[in-house]
């Protein structure tokens, strides 16, 4: 019998929809009959689709990329696929949860990177959940009372009509955080984070220094840093370090992953030069990180 291997699983839409979904590109329903259909979701695991939820009732924590939230009714969380995430609730917990596949706007929207204009749909555990009050708080719980209304419709725009909506609830969340018609050097210089953390995203395992992207991004070193410090409060480089070591933890919580697999994966020069890397971030060795996170991130 060939041996078992304890790895993170991972879910498309597909897999968590009941033998009566037909729509292989959508789940949108309340959240508490979720997860009563899905208890097994509270352990790590990925996705291959976009995942929100809307808290309206309960308490605990989650976590998205071994970041942890405390669970507060009126917070909403946005997750792109790949990222990791679990579950640790407190009683009961309730609100709304929608799950779409990456082509849902893909013949709907002109510019395929529309959605990743706004920043809790990029992927950065910390920017992804954001706490509604007052009017966004209503809106939001109205934009989801529409959507599981129309999943259920058998229109023919009622697909399109679920577009609309989410489009509107990505527009409320970022109006409450984020002011528009911003002065022109405000907006270039969020682009330019914007792009540059889409570089680190892709080339992180091979470039670690700033100098490498400022010379992709045409801007000085210097620029790239100022630029991340007056954004995000952190230089460039510690942003590219972030992401390797993101992708370090979650390479090492798949248990059939050696870790030399996981140093040459990665590009450092041997396994001592990864211990001292990931020592110096978490306080742990990665063979101690990999046994404590065992099945709860």
């Amino acid at each position: 019998m060939p041996k078992v291997k304890n790895t993170i699983p991972v879910y498309d839409i597909c897999s968590l929809s009941g033998h009566n979904h037909v729509n292989r590109d959508l789940i949108a329903e309340p959240f508490g009959a979720y997860l009563k259909v899905h208890p097994n979701l509270h352990l790590p695991h990925r996705h291959t689709f976009y995942h929100i939820v809307f808290f309206t009732k309960g308490s605990g924590f989650h976590t998205i990329d071994f970041e942890h939230f405390d669970v507060v009714p009126g917070q909403i969380y946005f997750m792109i696929p790949g990222q990791v995430h679990s579950w640790n609730f407190d009683g009961e917990v309730d609100g709304y949860v929608v799950n779409f596949s990456s082509d849902f706007f893909r013949s709907f929207l002109a510019n395929h990177q529309y959605l990743e204009k706004f920043n809790f749909l990029r992927g950065i555990a910390n920017e992804s959940v954001q706490q509604l009050s007052g009017d966004a708080y209503d809106a939001a719980k109205r934009i989801f009372e529409l959507i599981v209304k129309e999943v259920k419709n058998t229109d023919a725009s009622a697909l399109d009509m679920v577009r609309a909506c989410l489009i509107e609830l990505f527009v409320t969340v970022f109006r409450q955080y984020r002011e528009y018609g911003t002065m022109q050097g405000q907006q270039q210089n969020q682009l330019i984070l914007y792009n540059f953390r889409e570089l680190v995203d892709r080339l992180y395992a091979k470039k670690r220094l700033p100098k490498d992207y400022a010379a992709l991004l045409y801007i000085t070193p210097n620029h790239l840093n100022a630029l991340c410090n007056h954004l995000l409060g952190k230089p460039a480089g510690e942003v590219i370090r972030e992401r390797v070591l993101l992708e370090a933890k979650r390479l090492l919580i798949n248990a059939d992953k050696s870790i030399s697999e996981i140093v040459q994966q990665l590009h450092f020069s041997d396994n001592s030069h990864f211990t001292k890397f990931f020592k110096k971030s978490t306080y742990f060795t990665p063979g101690e990180f990999r046994k404590s996170s065992g099945g709860n991130v």
